[in-house]
């Protein structure tokens, strides 16, 4: 009996085996390229990337599940199309600082429409170095590599990844915009110096949401230029809490418009929500600022407005900010100090702050240095609903 053959059946099988080779095709797994566990991928995930990169629609770098050494990488745009960089095993950087030269682990740089994603870790190794050098003096270990950099990064979305012992910032963006980060983890000892969890410079519609940062710095910080931040849902601890600034160190500095830091938790952390400029400052301004619906457990500073910050004795204390803070508000707190300094409100003589408003809050200290404080320099805030502690005398 001969075989009879339809052709429309042909046809479709042929089409859907044309499309099943395209849709492969935008996958660059490093494999293809010589990417072994266990092995040296900076070649293998350069190449990846190049040739995702030049393809248009869709594409995906892959680092399977294992364990990779990886040097110094940027992974530049722009690219031809939507591109994702998967990440399911671990990526370990070198331990000696001397293999980077500028001034980061992983780079991604101008990219219109990126994901990365994929459960895996980028491990900084910063015990390596932590320790080898002061970073708690004068001296500012500015040179030590940031993790993950993203720069000029826009429509992006950064979800399930873990950032690990970061040997300085794990997590830096500068004129990204409307970015996401979801279920990241961050991870380092309460110990390793300079470790910012997420640090945001002059960008724009960045959101941090239902994410974990554990760390020896700010989990994040907010700096110049940053409008249209939203975090929300985060739980941070240990660390130096969450703060905008530092603020009016550096000349042409943009202003700070719009953050909002929103059900978060914090707990055994040096300060909860903090704004910071420094005295002797350039002018700026950050405004429009919000911490609503926030738990401190065990927190040294709960509540910190800091227009005197001048750490390792860099700047003339003695000469006022020049930086202006308003329009702030900080609602529904409550949990537990660690100190007696449950509120701590240090505005600036040449700029006291304007239209701060505290409303319901509950801050509980059981030490035994006495009854908890409610410190206010330079400002005469706005009060509604419970105030514990007491509100301030103003000075």
């Amino acid at each position: 009996m001969g075989l009879k053959i339809n052709v429309g059946t042909v046809a479709l099988l042929l089409l859907l085996a044309l499309y099943a080779a395209n849709a492969q095709s935008g996958v660059f797994d490093i494999t293809k390229y010589g990417g072994k566990s266990n092995g040296d991928i900076t070649q293998a995930v350069t190449k990846a990337w190049q040739g995702a990169c030049q393809t248009a629609g869709k594409s995906k770098v892959v680092i399977p599940k294992g364990t990779y050494r990886m040097g110094a990488v940027q992974f530049n745009g722009p690219c031809k199309g939507r591109i994702e960089f998967q990440i399911q095993g671990t990526v370990q950087a070198p331990g000696d600082r001397s293999y980077f030269k500028s001034g980061s682990w992983v780079n991604f740089q101008r990219i219109n429409g990126f994901t990365l994603s994929g459960g895996g870790t980028f491990d900084g190794k910063g015990s390596s170095v932590w320790g080898k050098r002061s970073c708690s003096g004068i001296k500012y270990c500015g040179d030590l590599p940031i993790s993950l950099r993203f720069d000029f990064i826009s429509n992006g979305l950064i979800q399930g990844i873990t950032s690990l012992d970061s040997k300085q910032f794990h997590i830096n963006l500068l004129g990204c915009k409307n970015v996401t980060f979801q279920h990241v983890n961050i991870i380092a000892p309460r110990t390793s110096p300079n470790t910012d969890g997420i640090h945001i410079g002059r960008s724009s519609g960045i959101r941090i949401i239902d994410t974990k940062i554990a760390t020896g710095d700010d989990c994040v910080s907010i700096g110049d230029g940053s409008r249209d931040i939203l975090v929300q849902r985060v739980t941070c601890g240990p660390g130096h809490g969450i703060s905008v600034g530092s603020l009016g160190k550096y000349s042409n500095e943009e202003p700070v418009v719009g953050v909002k830091v929103v059900d978060c938790t914090l707990t055994n952390t040096q300060n909860g929500v903090r704004i910071k400029t420094w005295p002797n400052s350039y002018s700026g301004t950050a405004s429009n600022i919000h911490f609503e619906n926030l738990l401190m457990k065990n927190v040294d500073r709960p509540i910190y407005v800091n227009q005197a910050y001048c750490p390792w004795n860099q700047c003339k204390a003695q000469s006022p900010s020049k930086v202006k803070i308003s329009d702030v508000t900080f609602k529904n707190i409550k949990g537990t100090a660690n100190t007696r300094e449950a509120v701590t409100l240090v505005c600036s003589k040449a700029v006291p702050c304007q239209k701060v408003l505290l409303s319901d809050i509950d801050i509980q200290y059981h030490g035994k240095d006495g009854r908890p404080t409610f410190q206010c320099t330079n400002i005469k805030p706005m009060l509604s609903g419970k105030q514990n502690p007491s509100p301030c005398t103003v000075k």
